[in-house]
This record gives C-alpha cells, structure tokens and sequence, in this order.
C-alpha cells in the first residue's frame, strides 16, 4: 500500500487533480482510497457524480458509538473508495484538529484492512500548515507528499509552508516530500518561479497540468477529466502522473 499525501493552496485545483490521478491509477487495475482532508468535503463529489456522502466528522458527531464505514464511504467511479473527512460546525471547534480526529477514527475502524488498497490518496488543505493539517505528513499516514501549486504568488507562498513543514520533520522518518505539481494559470513567468521554488527546496516539478478548458468543463459537470475525455492531452498529463507517483 502507497500513501501519498496531495496538498496545496485552496482553490489551486488540487482536489481536480487527485480525482483524475485516483482514476487514472484504478483504470491500471489498481485498487484506491481518496480521502478529503477539506472541510468543504469536496474532494470526491467528481467520482460520486454529486451524490451526498456524508462526513466522518458530522457522524461522529450524530453517533459516535454505533458509527460504522459504511455510513462514511461510498465506491465511486471505477470502484474507487471515496471518503470526506469534514469539519467542524463554522465557528466552533478547530479543522485542523479535526482532521486528526477523522483519520484517527478512520483507521480505528479498520478503513485500510477492509479495503486493502494499492494506494491511499490524501486531499490535504494547505493554506495553514498547523498540527492538524501537518497530520499525513506524520504517524505514517503517508509516505510521500506532492505539492500543488501555480505561478501565483499566494499559491507559491502556500507551497513554500508546506515544503518548510516536510523539511522540519526531515530524518523522523515522515513523509518526504516527493516533488511540486505545476498546475498552470498562465500567469507571467509561471515556469521560472515555480522552478525557483523547486530549486529553493531542492527538489523538482514532477508534472505540469495544462489550464484546460476540457478541465472546467469537466468540473461543473461533476466529473472527472478522465470521464470526460480519456484521450485527450490532459488526460495523458493525468496518466504520466499517476506513473510517476
């Protein structure tokens, strides 16, 4: 079993990306988990076709004791097991305390024996890289970590936190981080500055995502690229991903 942990920015696209290299992994054969660790819980809503799943969080909070996996996963598109972790309810109570919450819960009830993965995929936030959010980073959750990021400042400066928090935790046997993901915007100068990041951190961009409006299109339908046009040039973007990874 493959742990990887995606993160980035809100907003940059990364729940996009881990959908379609969820599908391209299991259109492999491969078996795969895609956890939200978003308290939108919105990461699978591409692989469920909108349906409602509900949050590991809100059960818990509903019924702790009688709480099940059935009540918090679903099989999605090309068999792909998709769970939400959730949030809090606004105002009270800290997300990213409640990411260690629900993957804690997750584990205890057996969610990775049940299902015996090739790969687990964790959506992570990364605008604040607090405790909770550093969660797969950490207590073997995962074992590699990719950033998602673009050539907007805000997005590179939320990639630079996360890569600050992998190296803190460097020779403790946590995640490594495994590489950045250039999710184009087209913005001036977007190779050159997420090059420097690479550089800044001493690793490199793995993959480049075209901006695609195939890509739009796909989302306001609530499904994946790969489910929209499997033979375009962005699907073979997702493809050569998911055999890097």
């Amino acid at each position: 079993m493959k742990k990887i942990a995606i993160y980035g920015k809100g907003g940059i696209g990364k729940s996009t990306i881990v959908s379609n290299i969820a599908v391209a992994l299991a259109s492999q054969g491969k078996k795969v988990i895609q956890i939200g660790c978003d308290p939108k819980a919105d990461s699978t809503i591409g692989l469920r076709a909108g349906r409602e799943l509900p949050t590991v969080l809100s059960v818990m909070r509903q019924n702790m004791a009688g709480m099940t996996l059935s009540d918090v996963v679903c099989e999605g598109y090309k068999g792909i097991i998709c769970v939400e972790a959730g949030g809090p309810i606004p105002g009270q109570g800290c997300a990213g305390r409640g990411i260690i919450t629900a993957l804690e819960k997750l584990q205890k009830l057996g969610l990775y024996d049940k299902y015996t993965p090739d790969y687990v995929l964790y959506d992570v936030l990364g605008d604040v890289v607090c405790g909770g959010f550093s969660m797969p980073m950490r207590a073997g959750y995962a074992d590699k970590v990719y950033i998602v990021t673009s050539g907007e400042n805000m997005s590179i400066y939320a990639a630079a936190n996360i890569a600050t928090a992998l190296a803190s935790f460097k020779g403790r046997g946590y995640a490594t981080l495994g590489g950045l993901i250039l999710n184009h915007r087209n913005v001036k100068n977007e190779n050159s500055k997420v090059s420097e990041l690479a550089q800044d951190f001493e690793t490199e961009i793995v993959a480049e995502i075209p901006w695609s409006e195939k890509i739009q299109e796909a989302d306001e339908k609530r499904i994946t690229l790969m489910q929209y046009d499997a033979s375009g040039e962005e699907a073979k973007a997702f493809m050569k991903l998911a055999d890097i990874i």
